[in-house]
């Protein structure tokens, strides 16, 4: 059983940009844009890119698994309907599977599993839940 709901995750898989959050060596935050897909298979949200592997964002999440990332958008401008997700968690730094996001794209990837879940305009009620993993 999924840490998601079936429209949570049936945004998550209609999205492919999102932000994420780490922290620095010396406590600093940084907020990057990164390209991502759901992982059904291990519940996860999956990070791939680019140069990935030299980033900045791939240092700090091997040293610090602590992250959140931000899914959003806006569903309607009139009337004004933002809807999004954040998820917080926990990192796992991996050598491979970014070649599924596409050519071109690092074999790394960050694979984050859910602690904390929030949403937004995707469920009638905005949700928040704190996960047992």
């Amino acid at each position: 059983m999924s840490v998601f709901t079936p429209a949570e995750i049936a945004y998550l898989r209609g999205q492919r940009l999102a932000r994420l959050a780490t922290v620095g060596p010396k406590g600093q935050p940084q907020v990057v844009p990164v390209g991502l897909h759901y992982n059904a298979e291990a519940d996860t949200i999956d990070v791939g890119g680019h140069g990935l592997e030299k980033s900045a964002k791939f240092r700090h999440a091997s040293a610090n698994p602590h992250v959140a990332i931000v899914i959003d958008d806006l569903a309607s401008v009139s009337p004004w309907r933002p809807r999004g997700i954040e998820v917080r968690g926990r990192a796992e730094v991996l050598t491979s599977g970014g070649e599924s996001f596409g050519p071109g794209y690092d074999p790394g990837i960050i694979r984050i599993h859910p602690r904390r879940i929030v949403s937004w305009g995707i469920e009638p009620q905005r949700r928040a839940v704190t996960v047992g993993r």
